[in-house]
């Protein structure tokens, strides 16, 4: 497995690019030799210079053309969706052959990437087409709060009409490999329940008796240490305070509030049960103060740290 990590840039007009140099120029010698930017160089320089910072890119990033670059900064457009896919593409072909062993995403703007004909809803969606894998589960990675999503960009709806035992219970399995692999031996999973109360015992829903209870019964006869379902409620303090590794939630905004709450500026989007590994920062593209030389880059060198992490305990055979 190669130890290279290669960082897609995002969106040209966001500040995927000043984030992405400003991390390469802060690294020691020997981690710069294991990065790869995945851009456009023109767009890459522009940024270097709204930064003020003297660097030499060549040899460190794999220059795709883009019409135009470098574009305004914080101007949505076509273009820079399109871009935004191809750098993405690239990285992909690139790890699939083990050219890198990690890839870590820059933000990309979903509209921009919609009106170039790229339907994805988000990084996600695009990578499991890309690589023709069936699943793949987000994972919010902090210090002290990890959570693990059933399902993530969906209506609250749709959430709910795709929770069913084999969905809850897949996903705490992945949960459960992707802590192994970064060294917690016995990993501690709680299930967070859906409804309020976990549903009271059917006073509000029977979701929870029906659809998670029976996942978590089937997990621990595994020999998975999952509990649950646990009212959302008390479940991610609990959580935070140590009492689990681990949380599943049941949609998205029930695993995200929590996590930005706490680790805002440093949890770490991981793209867990795909063929490639994948860690991205956990913010939008700006558009306000692209360019500013101004966006804070400490997510991004978590994302990398994180990404670092995975190369060194390397892929289950």
């Amino acid at each position: 497995m190669s130890d290279i990590i290669g960082i897609t840039m995002g969106d040209p007009a966001g500040v995927g690019p000043e984030i992405c140099v400003r991390a390469l120029a802060e690294m020691g010698e020997a981690d710069r030799a294991r990065t790869r930017i995945y851009g456009n160089l023109p767009t890459l320089e522009a940024a270097r210079a709204a930064l003020g910072i003297e660097m030499d890119l060549a040899g460190q990033v794999v220059d795709l053309p883009v019409e135009g670059a470098p574009l305004p900064w914080g101007q949505l457009s076509a273009v820079a969706g399109d871009a935004a896919f191809r750098f993405i593409e690239r990285a992909v072909r690139d790890a699939e052959a083990g050219r890198i062993g990690c890839i870590v995403t820059a933000p990309i703007n979903k509209e921009a990437l919609n009106a170039a004909g790229h339907h994805y809803d988000g990084h996600t969606g695009m990578l499991r087409s890309l690589t023709g894998s069936k699943a793949a589960y987000m994972l919010l990675a902090s210090d002290r709060l990890k959570v693990i999503h059933v399902s993530t960009h969906v209506s609250l709806k749709e959430a709910i009409e795709r929770l069913t035992p084999e969905r809850v219970l897949a996903t705490i399995r992945a949960g459960n490999a992707h802590l192994k692999r970064i060294g917690i031996a016995a990993p501690r999973i709680a299930v967070a329940g859906l409804n309020p109360h976990c549903g009271e015992n059917g006073l509000f829903g029977r979701e929870d008796d029906e659809k998670i209870a029976p996942a978590v019964a089937a997990a621990r006869a595994e020999g998975i240490d999952a509990a649950g379902p646990i009212s959302a409620d008390t479940l991610f303090y609990r959580a935070y305070a140590g009492a689990f590794d681990l949380v599943v939630a049941q949609y998205h905004d029930q695993g995200h509030i929590p996590v930005k709450l706490v680790a805002f500026d440093t949890a770490v989007n991981v793209s867990v049960e795909l063929p490639i590994d994948r860690t991205s920062v956990d913010h939008g593209t700006a558009f306000d103060i692209a360019g500013k030389g101004i966006a804070d880059h400490g997510n991004m060198n978590s994302a990398i740290a994180y990404a670092r992490k995975l190369v060194q305990g390397g892929r289950a055979q």
